[in-house]
Order: C-alpha cells, then structure tokens, then sequence
C-alpha cells in the first residue's frame, strides 16, 4: 500500500431494467463519484467457488474443486481468498476512478444473482437498491429486447433467482444499504437524490438533474435506448407496462408472477400486491400477439429448463396451468 487514499466501492443492485443506468448518470454527476459503464468484474471471482451456474470450455464444477483444495492450503482458508480478491478489486477500482474520487460506482446488471457476497466482500462499501414495480420489469423486458413479443422464459434467471437473491441480501443487510423505487426516483427525483447523497455522505449539488443528460458512458453495455429516449427524468414510463401486458397469456403470466413475489417480499420493498393485481386486471384485454406468445413460450420455456439443467440451477414451474382439480376447487 502506497499510503494514499482510496476509493469506496458503490454498487447499485437492481434487475434488468430497473432505471440503474438512469439513477447511475445522476450519481456521477457528482464529482465525488466516479464510473464507467458495467465493469462486470466481481461475476467470475464470486463464482469461482459456485459449482453451479456456469458453464465453459474448461470444465467449471472440477475448477472448483481444485481452487477450493488450493484456498483450504492457505492459512487462514476462504478467509485469504476473499481478502486478496477484494484488494485486487479495490485496486481496479483505484485505476478506473478520476481522480479525487471518493467513490467508484460499479453497475452491473448480473449482480442481482452476487448481491448478498458483494455485501460481505466489502464491509465499507455502500449499496444502493434500487426496485421497481415488477409489472413494469416485465413489459420493459420484452419490449427492450424482443420488440414487444414474449421472451420471458429466457430472462426467468433474473425475474426469478435474482429476485429472490436480491430481495434476501436487502432483508439481510437492511440497515447499511440504501433502498430506491424507480418510481419514486422518476416522480420526485431531487428528494430521492438527496437520500441517496446523504446515506453517501456527500453534498447534493441541484445541478445534477440537468447536467445529467451531458453524461457520456464510454463502453458496449448499457441502456442505449433510455439514454436516448430520455434528456430529463420523466413519468413517462410508469403506465407504459399497460400497453404490452394486454393479452390474456401474459396478463395470466404476469399475475402469478406477482402472487410468486408474494405480499410480504413486495410490501418490503414498498408495493402492494393486491393493488398491482387490481391493476393489472384494470387493463383492457386483448388478442394482439397472443399466437406468437404461445408459440414462443412453447419453445422457450424447452430451452430455459434445459439451460438450467447444463448450470445445475432449477426453474420452478409457478407459472404452470393449474391441474384441473385445482382449478374446481
């Protein structure tokens, strides 16, 4: 160590299309935090000792086996393991940051599945979570990257397991992280900024909300199409999920979907289930894409569970038709 100071990790935790990259262009506004776009640099060391999840050319579970004999040789075991992993990232985080930076924020979509080791990993970090209606989620979903038509059998890992992981890691860790709606963020952006700036300890600078359309991600990854769509914060994408969730398979998909969140997970994070159900049974319905619907589906879901198999995960089947005893009852 070379005495200087070093940056603070800051992680926002969300699903997919949450609004992270939004909520991360406002933050770097700031010049005590600094980015870039989706590291994606914590994926591969958290998983170095799951022995599933992943699959490569090398053969992952036996990787594991081998590195976990190696990480029980050292003195103090996974203690040694995660100390130098954590340094090693630091030390990145160090590089990538401009200087003067007190924090590096690393957004990375995939870390809903990594949330609760991240926490661990980093026991001066801090940690924003940021939630959104899980109706909007899902249409954001399919309209981003299908143009509209079902794909959610392939992004289950997410809606699914990453949910539900994230949803633990914020029970868990409730009283050192930070917790967001997008739609509270969307309605009321200053006075959830300022939250946000004072769990960092930082000042809230009011030019942030509208220097924060000027700000340039370099990198591949990243909301493209919100960063173009969107110059100021705007409502305008809170009712838009009642377009796309029309049809009666994906009003019925989206409904189990919920009633698997359950009540209780839901209000934790600031929602309410019956009154997200009301709304989705407010939408008028209608037949558009309803074939094309059940024609992906029924090639989607094959492939999802045979994904899942190849990393050793499992799908549960919570959106299946009911048996028909089930349904006279």
């Amino acid at each position: 160590m070379d005495g200087t100071a070093r940056v603070t990790p800051l992680f926002i935790f969300s699903l997919p299309r949450s609004g992270s990259t939004m909520l991360q262009r406002l933050l770097v506004t700031h010049p005590a935090i600094s980015t870039t776009t989706e590291p994606w640099l914590l994926l591969p060391y958290v998983y170095s000792l799951r022995r599933r999840g992943v699959k490569a050319d090398y053969g992952h579970q036996w990787m594991v086996v081998g590195l976990q004999d190696f990480v029980e040789g050292l003195p103090n075991g996974e203690a040694d393991y995660w100390a130098e992993v954590r340094e090693m990232v630091i030390r990145l985080y160090d590089k990538a940051a401009t200087p003067g930076a007190r924090y590096f924020l690393d957004k990375t979509p995939p870390y809903h599945h990594i949330a609760p080791e991240t926490i661990t990993l980093f026991p001066d970090g801090r940690f924003v979570f940021l939630w959104r209606n899980p109706l909007s989620v899902v249409a954001s979903v399919m309209e981003t990257w299908a143009a509209g038509r079902w794909n959610l059998d392939i992004y289950r890992p997410a809606l699914e397991a990453g949910f539900a992981t994230l949803l633990r890691a914020f029970e868990e860790h409730r009283d050192r992280v930070a917790s967001v709606r997008y739609e509270d963020l969307v309605r009321e952006p200053e006075k959830t900024l300022r939250s946000i700036f004072v769990y960092l300890n930082v000042a809230f600078e009011d030019a942030a909300l509208e220097r924060f359309s000027e700000v340039v991600l370099p990198g591949h990854l990243g909301d493209r199409a919100g960063i173009h769509r969107y110059a100021t914060v705007s409502t305008e994408s809170l009712e838009r999920w009642r377009q796309t969730l029309r049809n009666p398979m994906r009003k019925r998909w989206a409904r189990r979907y919920l009633r698997w969140v359950g009540g209780e997970r839901l209000a934790m994070i600031g929602y309410d289930l019956e009154e997200l159900v009301r709304d989705l049974d407010s939408v008028p319905t209608s037949p558009r894409l309803l074939a094309s619907d059940a024609v992906r589906h029924a090639y989607g879901w094959p492939y999802s569970a045979a994904k899942a198999r190849v990393l050793g995960t499992t799908i549960q089947r919570w959106d299946a038709e009911p048996p028909r005893s089930a349904k006279r009852e």
